[in-house]
């Protein structure tokens, strides 16, 4: 996997390729190389894309946008033909507040490192056709998050 960062630190880009290579592994979409970006935008910043995109006026945690039509359970090998010249099949961005997670880990009770591993996973979750619109498509969807922060021992919780 190839993952664009923008506005993130050394700590914030190991987390996240460890995060994803091991989602890449439990989603069963580890044979096809893939693309993401993955940018570090303040509250303002997201608030106006979450207006812009959502039609939703306030500030969150993490935004996704999606290159492909991936509907879970279907896996990245059903879009062989997208590949680029490349080689690489382009998932799409995730956006994410710094401020909103440090936030969130406080309000939670556990660490930064793990809001933001969430917060990554649940992006990138949503770009391989994860969503959480449905009670039983959110049981999937956090299930998933939980199997693979919990084989990282990226705990709940854990105020580290």
């Amino acid at each position: 996997m190839v993952i664009s960062f923008h506005k993130a630190n050394f700590f914030c880009k190991k987390l996240i390729e460890k995060v994803f290579s091991v989602a890449l592994i439990a989603t069963d979409n580890f044979e096809i190389d893939c693309e993401v970006d993955v940018s570090f935008v303040s509250e303002e910043q997201i608030k106006n894309l979450n207006k812009t995109y959502r039609s939703v006026d306030k500030i969150t945690d993490v935004l996704s946008f999606p290159q492909l039509q991936i509907k879970y359970p279907q896996k990245l090998g059903e879009f062989v033909s997208e590949i680029s010249p490349d080689g690489l099949l382009r998932l799409g961005d995730i956006v994410i507040c710094k401020q909103r997670a440090k936030a969130q880990a406080k309000q939670f009770g556990h660490s930064y490192k793990r809001e933001l591993a969430f917060l990554a996973l649940h992006g990138l979750l949503h770009l391989l056709g994860y969503d959480h619109i449905e009670k039983e498509d959110e049981k999937i969807m956090n299930d998933m998050c939980e199997k693979i922060l919990s084989s990282l021992n990226i705990k709940r919780g854990e105020n580290v």
